[in-house]
């Protein structure tokens, strides 16, 4: 029988020390041996966000000792590791090249072969470590820092339908957690509120909501929650503004997927009809349940990573890793690190002042 792939993957894009051992199963999806995720909360709190510089000094100490740590979880030893997969872009130059130079010499030192990943590649095919998914499909990534409608039609081969004009969603999530004296991140603290509150209490604008396809604008919303955040009187308030929140969020998802559902399936026949939604925001619960409902009224199937495997973790570079080796996609050891780095090339860069929609 031939012999399943094992990789160990290494992630360090912003502030998540991690790396994780993944080992392909017979049948074609992934056995995660270990998955060790180092996080930076302490360090950026006071800040309010994460600090380049701090994020980057804090992998610089942690890698090698998260690396064995992974290694040791798996009880492999390094020469039963096919090769080396980390994570290359894109995210902030300054910390990406600490995992890509640890990733590098440990390929190197080793004569192993190396696979440099687009990290947004890795939540792309995150969900197939579990689950045996058929391309192509429609995928929803939201992130800190992307948000985007695409059509993955197979490893290293996607067209994005939509992205956001301005802001991520998850920044918008932090921002809104900051406006309502939520320490960073807080983001996760948004749902938690928002149970306590009435999410009919404020009206807030849905930006491009009817207009610019499936492309999403969150900055008039978020300019809207610092307003209406100035005139809050009570906790009761902030529990109102949470949930309010949340709720506009939904109904722009709601009705922004419907369109990328239609734009997917154009000029399609007799394809499976499977949604996927992934990034550090899937692991939101009423999301979860608002696009799991679109999916079924539409007749799609809807499926989300495991919560752990939605932020930023170093399996699902593994696997990235793993699938792009299979297609011979291997890289060599001078691949540099890069602040941007699209999963579409051809796309046009939507942000910027002044654009129109």
């Amino acid at each position: 029988m031939k012999e399943k792939l094992t990789f160990l993957g290494i992630e360090t894009s912003c502030d998540e020390t991690a790396a994780s051992v993944v080992r392909e199963k017979t049948d074609g999806t992934g056995d995660i041996l270990s998955n060790v995720v180092s996080g930076q909360i302490d360090e950026h709190k006071e800040f309010g966000g994460v600090v380049p510089e701090i994020a980057a000094r804090a992998h610089v100490e942690k890698i090698d000792f998260i690396i064995k740590k992974a290694i040791k979880e798996s009880n492999l030893s390094f020469d039963k590791i096919n090769g080396i997969a980390a994570t290359a872009g894109p995210g902030l130059i300054v910390c990406l090249t600490v995992g890509l130079n640890a990733g590098k010499a440990i390929a190197g030192s080793l004569k192993k072969p190396f696979v440099a990943v687009n990290h947004l590649e890795g939540h792309a095919l995150s969900p197939k470590i579990n689950k045996k998914i058929k391309f192509p499909y429609l995928l929803l990534l939201i992130s800190g820092g992307h948000t985007q409608f695409l059509e993955v039609k197979g490893v290293n081969d996607y067209k994005r339908l939509g992205t956001t004009i301005d802001d991520a969603l998850g920044e918008a999530f932090d921002k809104t957690a900051k406006l309502l004296g939520i320490e960073f991140p807080g983001g996760p603290k948004i749902e938690e509120w928002a149970k306590k509150g009435d999410k009919n209490y404020f009206e807030l604008p849905k930006p491009i909501l009817k207009k610019g396809g499936c492309n999403l604008s969150f900055a008039g919303l978020k300019t809207a929650v610092l307003r209406t955040s100035k005139k809050l009187k009570s906790q009761k308030e902030k529990y109102n503004l949470a949930a309010s929140f949340q709720k506009t969020i939904n109904e722009i998802l709601y009705e922004k997927t419907k369109i990328a559902m239609k734009e997917f399936l154009k000029d399609k026949e007799n394809i499976e009809k499977t949604f996927v939604i992934a990034g550090g925001v899937a692991a939101n619960l009423k999301i979860r349940e608002n696009l799991t409902k679109l999916s079924n009224e539409k007749k799609f199937t809807s499926i989300f990573p495991p919560v752990n495997l939605c932020s930023d973790n170093a399996a699902m570079i593994a696997w990235a890793g793993i699938e792009r080796y299979k297609m011979n996609l291997i890289d060599n050891l001078e691949f540099p690190s890069k602040a941007r780095w699209p999963l579409d090339s051809s796309a046009p860069f939507l942000k910027g002042p002044g654009l129109k929609i």
